[in-house]
């Protein structure tokens, strides 16, 4: 991990394993870190491992799928912090449901939360961007090949790929713009669809194990570094060589 000091970064999803973990390797790097997320007792009990001072962290009780929370998220991250470096949009469900029997509300859940926190958040942090800034999208597998009952998932994930690629336009020289999808990485997320078909999944991973989500993290920091200063526009697929199956 490169030196970040003196950076902010910005994230949605914080409580989750990825999230937690992409928080806990930019603050071991320097960085400040504005942190959201809906379960909010969890986040703060996290954020004071991470500095019980609260002076490098923010826990904010973020409602990923409402526009005016995430504006008043980075209102809250830019009066702590001054400026944003680092946007990581990573909230995110992953309900299980045939696209047949999907009700309105279960479509546009995954939508709200998935697709639309990711633009409300992007949106409001792009006034506070300073010049070299980073934005990472975190899509999935499921976003290149799809997923069999999870189709609202997949297709906001495929939708991040378009939007990441439509950031690099629009940002210009002042931000890049990239993006990260996950294979089959262990966490709570995907405890239901391990124990249902863990072993096909292994089986068709060239690595032959699931994905850790700090394996997830490093790449989103790599993406943010000065490594990858003429990265943009690209997608890292972190699944162990299972998207090529």
């Amino acid at each position: 991990m490169t030196d970040f000091s003196g950076k902010t970064l910005i994230l949605s999803g914080a409580n989750g394993a990825i999230g937690r973990e992409i928080a806990r390797q930019f603050h071991s790097a320097g960085a400040n870190v504005a942190l959201g997320d809906f379960a909010i007792d969890g986040l703060r009990d996290f954020a004071a491992e991470l500095d019980s001072s609260g002076a490098t962290v923010l826990a904010f009780p973020l409602d990923a799928a409402s526009s005016q929370s995430n504006d008043d998220f980075v209102a809250a991250a830019v009066s702590q912090f001054g400026s944003l470096d680092f946007v990581v949009p990573a909230a995110g469900i992953y309900p299980e449901q045939g696209i047949a029997e999907m009700t309105n509300e279960q479509w546009s859940r995954v939508i709200s939360i998935n697709l639309d926190g990711v633009f409300y958040l992007i949106r409001a942090a792009i006034p506070h961007l300073n010049d070299d800034a980073a934005i990472v999208n975190i899509s999935s597998v499921a976003g290149h090949r799809g997923s069999n009952r999870h189709g609202h998932y997949a297709a906001t994930k495929g939708a991040l790929l378009a939007l990441t690629r439509s950031l690099t336009w629009e940002l210009g020289s002042k931000a890049r713009a990239n993006c990260v999808s996950p294979g089959i990485i262990e966490t709570s997320m995907t405890t239901d669809l391990v124990a249902a078909r863990g072993d096909v999944l292994i089986a068709a991973t060239p690595l032959g194990r699931l994905g850790q989500a700090s394996e997830v993290a490093s790449v989103v920091g790599f993406l943010c570094s000065p490594a990858a200063s003429f990265v943009n526009g690209e997608t890292i697929q972190v699944n162990g060589g299972l998207h090529q199956i």
